[in-house]
């Protein structure tokens, strides 16, 4: 079985997989300061033989190799990036700046939904990535995310509180905390269908929309231009680039 590692700046995504199936999933905090523990536990759970990183937080991929390491003693651990590359064009002005996430999913999308389309992130910042009809990686759009905007209102104003991120009870909110869950679902799904038709506009009107992230579930039903919702996508892209041949 191959373990996929997802390493966002909110939390760590793992998942097993046997072949090409997913058969379980769990969350770590990033900012949890023993990942052993909870490592230990999944291994317990399955025979792991291979596993394979991403990540976007270079303190965190650190930690975590290391306790790997011990758990996985020589059996293979390849991190995107440095032992694995995406296989796909990449037309960034300086490609080493795109986050290794954002390629997996670009992959990922095109392996599994084709091209071109538009894959929408929801994590710890909201990322649009791009994908001609060539399947290249042509660029993207970086906004801030649900719960960093839900804490800015609270932490860069006087009389604002600290809310959960959650559903809104109303469109027009009549109370503080549903006015700024409603300006932050309701806006951030509009912005979404704005930038989806103006990127169909300008790539092709057969362009898909690929909507993931730990989000995804949250705000997808207030979107009207998402086409497929896949909330591993990132985890799936692992798993199919565990077969890449090594740098």
């Amino acid at each position: 079985m191959q373990l996929t590692i997802d390493i966002g700046n909110t939390n760590i995504s793992l998942g097993i997989f046997h072949g090409k199936r997913l058969i379980r999933r769990y969350t770590i905090a990033t900012r949890e300061k023993n990942y052993f523990l909870g490592l230990k536990k999944i291994f317990a759970q399955a025979k792991i033989e291979e596993v394979i990183i991403c990540s976007v937080v270079p303190r965190a991929t650190k930690k975590l190799h290391l306790d790997l390491k011990r758990l996985l003693k020589g059996k293979p651990l390849h991190i995107i990036g440095k032992d694995v590359k995406v296989p796909i064009r990449n037309l960034y002005r300086s490609p080493m700046q795109v986050g290794q996430d954002r390629l997996v999913n670009a992959y990922a999308g095109v392996m599994f939904y084709g091209a071109p389309l538009v894959v929408v992130d929801f994590g710890t910042a909201i990322t649009f990535d791009i994908i001609s009809k060539k399947k290249e990686y042509l660029g993207g759009m970086i906004i801030p995310g649900l719960r960093i905007s839900l804490e800015a209102l609270n932490q860069k104003t006087a009389l604002l509180p600290k809310i959960k991120l959650e559903k809104p009870r109303e469109f027009i909110g009549r109370d503080t905390k549903n006015s700024m869950l409603s300006g932050i679902i309701y806006g951030f799904a509009a912005l979404t269908d704005d930038l989806a038709m103006c990127i169909r506009n300008k790539i092709g009107s057969d362009t898909r929309i690929i909507g993931t992230g730990g989000n995804i579930k949250l705000i997808a039903q207030y979107c009207k231009r998402i086409d497929v919702i896949d909330q591993d996508l990132t985890l799936k892209g692992l798993n199919l680039l565990v077969d890449i041949p090594s740098l």
